[in-house]
């Protein structure tokens, strides 16, 4: 869904050096030149490696599908990388929702740079896990000062763990946590860098997760999601949701980003959507507490810290569905689990899942516009009987209509505020709000004023807060 916007009859994004907010015009280069992030060699090598999915298609362990809605380019992204980080029992899977002028280009940056990060941090920490053992087999008393300095290449992220975290999770959580942090930090300072994506008014979600042997490791920032397929005790197959949808309806989000100068209050015509607004002026509009990107709001509660949670797969478990609220919008967590199982091959599966969401958006809001959906379904037993091959590969197809869906509810055994999560976390049903990506670019250059939110309907968020307009009465 789109997520940005200039509040009806109030003052634009203000672009005053006074206000220290002064949008950044995207420069535009050569094609060819070095300095672009579109760098087409660096793309080439990066989607012929092994392993590495990003389109329509199927591996052996997994199925991806996206499909643009009426909106306008596809600002969803999507990927599934086995043998991640070299490892055979390891697989990176994402989802990423961008949203603003440029979305399209910041999700599918995060898609690409992401996982690279992310591997050479959990490489880095591993190496430096290994040099602590070693210190501590030979050093019968504490560590001395040079050698905890030694260890201790990122004291902030090293500090993030607490002795009970450690207790509670096994080691490649922790490991991997502390690669999460750092990797999605470094990301968003790189997109801030970016001199041919303009990040000030445009970002994205994302959700992603890491599968090694029997454990899986989630992060997310934003409002995608990662639902888990399992069986209860009667053998029922029943939806976990494993992620927060992180927006500003959140109590513990709210009072961030009001601790940080920025307002979250709703507009007249869509009184369920909370929205992150700057202290001074009724811009951007953005309908989510976590983002990639958005650096408009950086100053004033947005942030890119990831939610972090671990999951210790069992017999019951069979498949994680990651996707873009364009799914959660108009399907339930049971309803997407559901067709999962029904699908006739688990190489359909994601397909299924959106074409069961398009359907929906036309049923419940067929005067609205459809959202952008990405789905990636990971099956968690490896039943060759069950798949189809992995060359099964399709570029990416256009369709679209509607809208969102009601899904009032709570939440249940999981903390929203902190960047971690406990194990078995169930969440009752929620939804999201904003838009996504496609494998072709855009020009935005058009002249003509972008607003996110036109030509669409709102839903019911999780949680509902009192509307809470500053300084202004009803």
């Amino acid at each position: 869904m789109g997520s940005c916007l200039s509040a009806e009859g109030r003052s634009p994004l203000p672009s005053s050096p006074a206000l220290g907010l002064k949008k950044r015009k995207s420069s535009r280069k050569r094609p060819g030149s070095r300095s672009s992030s579109f760098d087409h060699r660096r793309e080439e090598q990066l989607h012929r490696i092994q392993g590495r999915l990003f389109l329509n298609g199927s591996s052996e362990v997994a199925s991806l599908f996206t499909q643009q809605g009426r909106k306008g380019t596809n600002q969803d992204a999507m990927i599934v990388w086995e043998n991640f980080g070299s490892r055979t029992d390891s697989i990176f899977c994402g989802v990423f929702d961008g949203h603003g002028p440029y979305g399209h280009m910041v999700a599918k940056r995060v898609r690409d740079s992401l996982p690279l990060k992310l591997s050479a941090h959990w490489e880095v920490n591993i190496k430096s896990d290994d040099v602590l053992k070693k210190i501590n087999l030979n050093n019968t008393g504490s560590m001395n000062s040079e050698g905890t300095s030694f260890v201790s290449s990122d004291a902030e992220s090293k500090a993030s763990i607490d002795v009970e975290e450690k207790e509670k999770h096994p080691e490649i959580f922790q490991t991997l946590k502390e690669s999460f942090l750092k990797a999605f930090k470094v990301m968003d300072k790189e997109l801030r860098m970016y001199t041919n994506i303009d990040c000030f008014c445009s970002g994205t979600t994302a959700v992603i997760l890491v599968k090694q042997g029997q454990d899986v490791v989630i992060g997310n920032v934003g409002d995608s999601r990662a639902v888990l397929g399992t069986r209860d005790k009667d053998d029922s197959l029943v939806a976990v949701q494993l992620t927060v949808d992180l927006k500003p309806n959140l109590p513990a989000e709210a009072e961030r980003i009001r601790k940080c100068k920025g307002r979250v209050f709703s507009l007249r015509d869509e009184p369920e959507v909370s929205r992150i607004w700057l202290p001074n002026y009724d811009s951007p509009g953005l309908a989510m507490a976590r983002a990639f990107g958005d650096f408009c709001l950086k100053d004033f509660g947005l942030i890119s810290v990831p939610e972090i949670s671990h999951r210790r797969i069992s017999e019951k478990d069979e498949f994680v569905v990651l996707a873009t609220d364009g799914i959660w919008d108009v399907l339930s967590n049971k309803e997407v689990v559901d067709i999962v199982a029904s699908a006739p091959a688990r190489s359909n599966a994601a397909r299924a899942v959106v074409e069961s969401a398009v359907r929906a958006w036309r049923y419940k809001y067929p005067t609205s516009k459809v959202d952008d959906c990405a789905v990636v379904c990971l099956f968690l037993d490896s039943s060759p009987n069950n798949f189809s091959t992995a060359s099964n590969m399709v570029s990416v197809e256009q369709v679209g209509i509607g809208n969102e869906k009601e899904d009032p509810s709570g939440l249940t055994g999981l903390d929203c505020s902190g960047t971690v999560q406990t194990d078995n976390g169930v969440i009752s049903e929620q939804r999201k709000d904003e838009a996504s990506n496609h494998e072709e670019e855009v020009h935005t250059e058009s002249g003509k004023d972008w607003y996110a939110l036109e030509g669409v309907s709102r839903i019911n968020t999780l949680l509902t807060l009192p509307r809470f307009v500053p300084g202004k009465e009803d």
